[in-house]
């Protein structure tokens, strides 16, 4: 058996193989309201049905101010429980597991109203300037990813991810070039990872379940975070019960970042070997091959795949004719899945 396809088991969830749908924004909750509606049932049954061992929802976000856009998924309300649930129900049912990425835009939220960030800089001139975040404002943001955490457990979640990367809230706060703030939660690097570290508190009262952590490994920029320097934060991650760092990079700042088929496998790499937590990788992975190859070498212990399984709804199928190993089909599907 191929090592991709091997179970692994964090906590109590053992996953079928190692393989992982990636949070992505799909903006369709079109009533503005973050509530779930048909095409998210949709397009998650799909991956679980095409036999993806774990689907983490896209970017939810814990308040209104915090979302992408005004067409996010939310779990601020107990409204959001419901439809949630249902999206789990579905994959479990076709027997993958089922995470949430709990989420906060920051500086980079496009909504109509005021947004938040730990200093008031504009990502750039096309967004607005934030409002630079009180303490009561970080303490009722930790509450909401809290808050966020709970409604997830009821929704029936496997598996809970929180947002640090990609410029969002959490990234702004533990990076230098967007954190300029003098009081405890900026300057230092443990000032900086002040936020995360109450989140994840906060969570790990309420959540005895995996727990991952999305970081942006390295802000190519001058100043900025590198996968070394996250080697320390990624410590911390660990004594907190952090189980997986989700390895990305970037956007933090504007920067031109010049991509290749697994430019950012590197990076998961470091933070694995310095920090000895287990992590997953994520970029311009696109085959069976180059997967296998990822988790043999002990570069990461989970693939992340974002655009291939928007491209191949079915590509673990494809993954295992590639690295000829017979897996499971879907009992409907036998007659036509063949090796």
């Amino acid at each position: 058996m191929a090592k991709l396809f091997e179970p692994f088991t964090i906590r109590d969830i053992e996953f079928k193989n190692r393989i992982v749908m990636s949070p992505m924004c799909m903006y369709s909750s079109h009533n503005e309201d973050g509530m779930i509606e048909d095409w998210h049932k949709t397009h998650y049954t799909t991956r679980a049905v095409g036999q993806v061992g774990l689907i983490i929802v896209e970017a939810t976000a814990v308040q209104p101010a915090g979302r992408i856009s005004i067409q996010d998924l939310g779990i601020w309300s107990d409204d959001h429980i419901d439809g949630l649930a249902e999206v789990v129900r579905l994959m479990q049912h076709h027997g993958a597991k089922a995470g949430i990425q709990l989420a906060h835009a920051g500086r980079k939220a496009t909504v109509n109203s005021d947004i938040y960030a730990p200093s008031a800089i504009a990502f750039n001139d096309k967004y607005k300037t934030p409002v630079e975040m009180s303490k009561d404002d970080i303490k009722t943001t930790v509450q909401a990813f809290k808050d966020g955490a709970i409604r997830s457990k009821k929704a029936g979640f496997d598996v809970i991810e929180l947002h640090g990367a990609h410029g969002y809230l959490i990234n702004e706060f533990l990076s230098p070039l967007s954190n300029k703030r003098i009081d405890e939660y900026g300057g230092s690097a443990e000032n900086r990872y002040r936020l995360l570290r109450e989140i994840i508190d906060e969570v790990r009262t309420i959540w005895e379940g995996p727990l991952f952590v999305r970081i942006s490994a390295f802000d190519y920029s001058e100043g900025g975070m590198t996968p070394e320097a996250y080697i320390e934060m990624a410590k911390w991650m660990k004594e907190q019960s952090v189980d997986l760092i989700d390895v990305s990079s970037g956007a933090v700042v504007p920067v031109r970042i010049d991509v290749f088929p697994g430019y950012q496998v590197k990076f998961s790499e470091t933070i694995k070997a310095g920090a000895d937590i287990p992590t997953g990788a994520v970029g311009l992975i696109t085959t069976g091959i180059q997967a296998e190859e990822i988790v043999k070498n002990g570069r990461a212990d989970m693939i992340f795949l974002a655009r291939e399984l928007l491209r191949d709804p079915y590509w673990p199928y494809t993954a295992a004719k590639e690295l000829r190993v017979e897996i499971q089909s879907p009992k409907q599907y036998e007659r036509g899945w063949m090796f």
